[in-house]
């Protein structure tokens, strides 16, 4: 922002013009979210001071706290946001973003107390509530004024801490503690409950201001080691190698958290090392209002750097003429009886300080070489700031003056004493990476996370530290530091709110045009370019690339080296986020709805409903949301990109449902839901495939549809098939096919007939299933096939095939099976569709090891769980894995056989496969039992026994009883005579159900057993 004046630059932070003095006139903030720290405070027992006094007596009885409340907030920099009478509510971080927001509050929380305390008046006593949170902050304006409200749970918790806090004391909230740690001194109190909240909340108390310096207060909470920087210290070394000749300053410039602190200690101990005298001092947050309070620390370092010289004159200001003795006396705070220094006049006494503070620095690096570090120089206080102008600028030799700065509040002497600047960079990849390493660990197992930091972090040392500092303290990251393990997924990285402030002070340092512009690109995503922009922002061109270009120099929206060459994108994901986040809900609906309609009058984004469905979503257009996410889950089922199509209908479906009720409505949403299904069935979303049916079944009802009920009573009874027992699936089954055939609609009936088929199959009826799946396929394999919407005929007909080659194989017609296996195969080879190929090849594994063929097999099934896996087909995944687990123990590997079928069983378990949890338990058993463990096996056995024929599953009871008597021991009585028994039963089954081969083989192997005499020993 410039003066309206003298056009000169003025920082936001500036009440006034550095250059003409004109006071900086504001427009008022606009309405955002805010990471901020809330101050309540308020008399005790105000009502009974007042009670009864007259209005006026009672506000001035009042008064003098309400303006020592005033004063303390204001002095560090706070806003008094609503006075209440008798107390105040104040923001810190807020209209102008603050990353010390929570120490500066704090510490006038405490100057507040010691203010009112000090009226002595023993009726005015006060307690404070500190927390630290999310708000939304905005200007409300009356008749008569403006007040900067401050809205959100944050502002409730401070004031519930406020109303327990005890006399005169300060009760801080967890959040705030963690953000204020080390700049103050903290009392854990334990949890206490609090009106309105339902679990008691950890509760502190300031116990008083804390003697360590920021870099002190960061040292102790840093984990990491110092990397890289060979660049930047080379120059440093060349600098220290320079000062024989005369005094060389040096500035490290640059944002929070880059490590320019770090750089100048590790420099500074370095030179101290080596011989130097180190003196150094740091400009405070806290203290930017108190006149020479930078150079008071400064003096105070030399001070007791030069006492601790053996060879030293003692103390330095002994030579110094007597006002200049005077004026550093003033500067320490020191008494001063001389009447001379009172008779100077203001500016006389400014010069008098600097000249003695110039005089014992030289003199001091006369006497030994010295480095002076001078620390977060856009914090000095002005009385300091023509001083150390003063001391940068000086032509004595061996005088290192190293400082350090933000590039907002650089000093605008700094050109005039020809200091070197040093703008420092984000580390680079190897560097960052060698942090995380150290922090982190260096497993292999990390290298993913590791990377994902890089990318969210752009490489800036305190973010890197704070993200990984912000998992390990959730529990994602478990272990000491320098070997972490992660433990659980991460969606997002998320920003620790230790460094929420610190990027949102630089954002507030750009105009409203360029923070329009960030809006605008953070809606947009990671990347934008300059011509969507335009389109966007409605700006003029030259005003537009003005603003660019501030944004690129800033390094906030860079200009990216692509195949659009005005390509835009974020430095960092963090920046992308934070300016996301302080968009109120209104201004982020406006944008996207800008955004929305702008993408849709561009021909280009025809094809992309996942970008449009995107920023329809935000911009609660539900109808157009509806659309495009429907558009999206049909590209994405169209691509088996199953998990994703689920995601998009599911957005679509909850975008119409907030759409005005009407019968078309509903019968949109019905047809929704028919359509989804595929991408719930693929992605092994068994329950929600049973809910999709449901919601249908009774949104028909609902507007009296017939044909709309059918459909929805056919997709549940499909999921019942998965999710339920046999005897219920066929009973819903056969009454959708009994509803179909009524209703006449062919594509519905072919759906029907083949969950039907299906059912027979588990239910072990497989003549039934035969009839049932072949008047689909004939129908589907005719000229007038016919599919219902979600699905083609030719995909319903590899369905039908590959059912069909199941039922005919375990009926041991495997030239049939063979015939309708080939048929699904050329249909999988035709369209290409992975979840074709993943079904062939999953009926094609079948059938061979029906033929007795487990390495060819193994071979097919492989492939096709490999592919089921790749592209999220979870349906195929558990069955795929239990064959390729049969196939596996039939070659004798039982090692791995028993793995794949633990594996095939828990995923059935997790998608709601109950035939595959059965069909896997009863082979897993059969591995363990090859691998010894007789005992675990005929347990597994007898529950997979029990279930299946309590639920229906013939055909698997049949396989459990064979088991049974495979694993069981030949030996004794008892167990011969279990094994018959089990035998015989698993023939009468196999017989009834026409499954001939498992029936030979048990009726072989009971032969054996009678051969050997067993049922007569």
């Amino acid at each position: 922002m410039h003066c309206v004046a003298c056009q000169s630059t003025i920082d936001p932070s500036d009440g006034w013009c550095p250059k003409c003095g004109l006071a900086v006139r504001r427009s008022d903030p606009d309405s955002e979210r805010r990471f901020v720290t809330i101050l309540r405070a308020d008399v005790i027992d105000s009502t009974g001071l007042i009670a009864e006094l007259e209005p006026e007596e009672a506000v001035s009885r009042l008064e003098p706290a309400l303006a020592a409340m005033r004063g303390a907030v204001r002095r560090f920099g706070g806003i008094v946001s609503k006075e209440l009478g008798d107390g105040v509510a104040a923001v810190f971080g807020a209209p102008i973003a603050d990353d010390n927001h929570a120490p500066l509050a704090c510490h006038a929380a405490l100057e507040l107390v010691r203010r009112v305390a000090s009226l002595g008046d023993a009726g005015l006593q006060v307690r404070v509530g500190l927390h630290s949170g999310h708000v939304v902050a905005y200007m409300v304006a009356s008749e008569f004024s403006k007040v900067y409200e401050i809205g959100g749970a944050a502002q409730h918790l401070a004031a519930r801490l406020e109303s327990v806090a005890e006399a005169n004391q300060i009760y801080v909230s967890e959040a705030c503690q963690k953000l204020a740690d080390g700049h103050v001194r903290f009392e854990f109190l334990g949890g206490r409950t609090l009106r309105g909240f339902n679990q008691p909340l950890p509760v502190y108390r300031i116990v008083g201001a804390s003697d360590l310096s920021s870099w002190r207060v960061r040292r102790a909470r840093s984990v990491s080691r110092f990397v890289d920087r060979v660049t930047e210290r080379a120059l440093l070394g060349r600098a220290a190698d320079s000062v024989v000749a005369g005094r060389q300053t040096v500035l490290l410039l640059g944002d929070a958290g880059i490590g320019k602190s770090r750089l100048a200690h590790e420099f500074a101990q370095e030179l101290k090392a080596n011989g130097w005298r180190l003196v150094d001092a740091e400009c405070s947050p806290n203290l930017q209002g108190a006149p020479f309070s930078t150079l008071k620390r400064l003096l105070l370092s030399l001070l007791e750097a030069t006492a601790k010289d053996p060879d030293g004159p003692g103390d330095p200001r002994s030579d110094l003429p007597l006002i200049q003795q005077c004026a550093l006396d003033a500067v320490l705070d020191l008494p001063i009886s001389e009447p001379q220094w009172n008779e100077l006049e203001p500016h006389a006494r400014g010069r008098a300080i600097a000249d003695a503070s110039c005089t014992i620095v030289a003199s001091a690096a006369r006497r030994h070489r010295m480095v002076l570090l001078l620390e977060d120089l856009h914090w000095i206080d002005r009385a300091s700031d023509a001083v150390v102008a003063a001391i940068a600028s000086l032509q004595a030799p061996d005088l290192l003056v190293l400082l350090t700065s933000r590039p907002n509040g650089m000093p605008v002497w700094i050109a005039r004493c020809h200091a070197e600047i040093v703008a420092m960079r984000p580390l680079d990849d190897d560097s960052g990476l060698a942090m995380l390493s150290d922090m982190l660990g260096p497993s292999a197992a990390n290298a993913d996370l590791k990377n994902r930091i890089i990318s969210h972090t752009a490489n800036i040392p305190l973010f890197i530290e704070e993200v990984c500092r912000g998992l390990r303290d959730s529990g994602t990251l478990r272990g000491q530091w320098g070997d972490l393990a992660l433990v659980r997924p991460i969606d997002e990285l998320g920003i620790p709110s230790s460094i929420q402030g610190v990027i949102a002070s630089r954002l507030d340092r750009v105009s409203r045009p360029e923070r329009s512009i960030l809006q605008i690109a953070a809606a947009l995503g990671p990347r934008s370019s300059v011509a969507m922009l335009r389109q966007i922002v409605e700006l003029p061109e030259d005003v537009l690339q003005d603003c660019l270009a501030a944004l690129d120099r800033t390094e906030l929206l860079v200009r990216i080296d692509s195949e659009l060459h005005d390509a835009l994108e974020f430095r960092h994901e963090m920046v992308r986020q934070v300016t996301y986040d302080s968009m109120v809900e209104k201004v982020r609906e406006d944008i996207h709805a800008r955004i929305l309609a702008t993408l849709e009058r561009d021909d280009t984004f025809a094809d992309e409903p996942d970008t449009l469905c995107y920023h329809a979503v935000r911009a609660k257009n539900w109808q157009k949301a509806f659309g495009h996410g429907r558009s999206a889950g049909q590209k994405c089922l169209s691509r088996s990109a199953f998990a994703d199509a689920a995601n998009y209908f599911e957005i679509a479906m909850d975008a119409l449902d907030r759409t005005p009720v009407t019968g078309l409505r509903e019968a949109a949403a019905i047809d929704l839901r028919m359509e989804a299904r595929s991408a719930f069935i693929a992605s092994g979303h068994v329950a929600e495939w049973l809910d999709l049916g449901k919601e249908a079944e009774r949104r028909s009802d609902a507007i009296d549809d017939i044909g709309r009920k059918v459909a929805a009573m056919t997709v549940r009874a499909g999921a019942q098939n998965f999710y339920g027992a046999p005897v219920e699936a066929v009973a819903v089954n056969e009454e959708v096919v009994r509803l179909a055939e009524g209703w006449g609609n062919l594509g519905w009936l072919n759906l029907a007939r083949y969950g039907l088929g299906q059912a027979y199959f588990l239910a072990g009826r497989y003549r039934d299933a035969v009839l049932t799946l072949a008047l689909a396929h004939d129908q589907l394999a005719s000229v007038e096939a016919s599919a219902p919407i979600g699905t083609t005929p030719k995909y319903l007909l590899l369905l039908c095939c590959m059912m069909k080659s199941f039922t005919h194989t375990v009926m041991g017609e495997f030239d049939v099976a063979e015939q309708l296996q080939q048929q699904a195969a050329a249909i999988a080879e035709e369209t290409g569709r992975p979840y074709d190929r993943v079904g062939a090849a999953y009926s094609g594994g079948w059938l061979l090891l029906g033929r007795g063929d487990p390495a060819a097999a193994a071979a097919i099934l492989e492939d096709g769980f490999v592919l089921a896996q790749k592209h999220g087909i979870r349906l195929f995944v558990p069955v795929l894995a239990c064959h390729l687990g049969i196939a596996y123990l039939e070659q004798g590997l039982f090692d791995r056989a028993r793995g794949m079928l633990a594996e095939a069983r828990e995923e059935a378990k997790a998608v709601g496969y109950t035939s595959a949890v059965l069909r896997s338990s009863i082979y897993l058993a059969l591995a363990t039992s090859e691998l010894g463990d007789v005992q675990a096996a005929q347990n597994m056995l007898r529950e997979a026994r029990n279930t299946a024929r309590q639920q229906g599953f013939a055909g698997l009871e049949a396989e459990a009883l064979f088991g049974v008597a495979v694993v069981t021991p030949a030996a004794g009585a008892a167990n011969q005579a279990a094994n018959l028994a089990a035998l015989r039963a698993a023939i009468a089954i196999a017989s009834e159900s026409g499954a001939r081969p498992l029936q030979h083989k048990a009726e072989a192997m009971l032969n054996e057993a009678l051969a050997r005499g067993d049922e007569f020993t």
